[in-house]
């Protein structure tokens, strides 16, 4: 683990035991502090405004809202640890690049496995941005079994399927295995933004945009409203 690093957790369950089962192995772990426990997904929402969040542990099968619903209208910085006593939702689960699937009972050992996995990807992603520092207009991705070397500038905007990414550039496409976060993560901030859990823009290839859309290369990429206030802030203060 990294032992500077303090999690910050919210546990989202309409059941109260399935809560108190999480909380309990969550105080036996250093490094953990829970924020909040709450049955339903509109009273979480009020925490996530008010309160900065690392880790959700969040239930799927709620009432009224989902756990996939919320996961999909939420900040996607914030990790997420799916909890259901159903396996049916796992590839869902996992298509929102979910940290882990708990299935109920949950045990200590399988939760901290759950929470070793987030610092793992903390890690990486803390790695990538100092790497990012010192490359400064390409990167490498893999691609039909071939390490694929692509220039930032060339890139037009990135858009994700549920098993692969598609890097769309003015002459061609390269498709890749990566997740859309792995991309974000080696993509500069300064030319590049997230608009959609699904779409990565070139800043430089904007035509025009709404509150709604951005038309980059003839193409109208939609502005998610989990998105909007960063992208449009972004955007209007050029």
């Amino acid at each position: 683990m990294l032992k500077n690093k303090n999690i910050s957790c919210l546990i989202v369950d309409d059941e109260l035991i399935a809560r108190e089962v999480i909380e309990t192995h969550l105080k036996k772990i250093p490094n953990v502090k829970i924020i909040a426990s709450c049955g339903n997904a509109i009273e979480a929402f009020s925490y996530i405004r008010n309160n900065s969040i690392d880790l959700i542990f969040l239930d799927i099968n709620m009432p009224e809202i989902s756990g996939i619903s919320f996961a999909k209208s939420i900040n996607k910085d914030i990790k997420i640890i799916f909890t259901t006593a159903y396996r049916d939702y796992a590839v869902e689960g996992f298509e929102l690049q979910a940290v882990d699937y708990l299935l109920k009972p949950i045990s200590f050992n399988r939760l901290l496995k759950a929470i070793n996995n987030y610092f793992e990807i903390y890690s990486e992603q803390k790695n990538t941005v100092i790497e990012n520092t010192n490359r400064h207009d390409f990167m490498f991705v893999r691609s039909d079994r071939r390490m694929i070397k692509i220039d930032f500038n060339a890139i037009i905007y990135v858009e994700s399927y549920s098993d692969y990414i598609k890097i769309h550039l003015a002459d061609k496409t390269i498709i890749t295995r990566e997740t859309i976060s792995a991309i974000e993560a080696k993509l500069p901030v300064k030319n590049f933004i997230r608009i959609h859990r699904s779409y990565i823009i070139s800043i430089n290839n904007i035509v025009s945009f709404t509150n709604e859309e951005i038309i980059i290369n003839k193409k109208s990429l939609p502005i998610s409203r989990s998105y909007k206030k960063e992208v449009l802030q972004v955007l209007e203060s050029f």
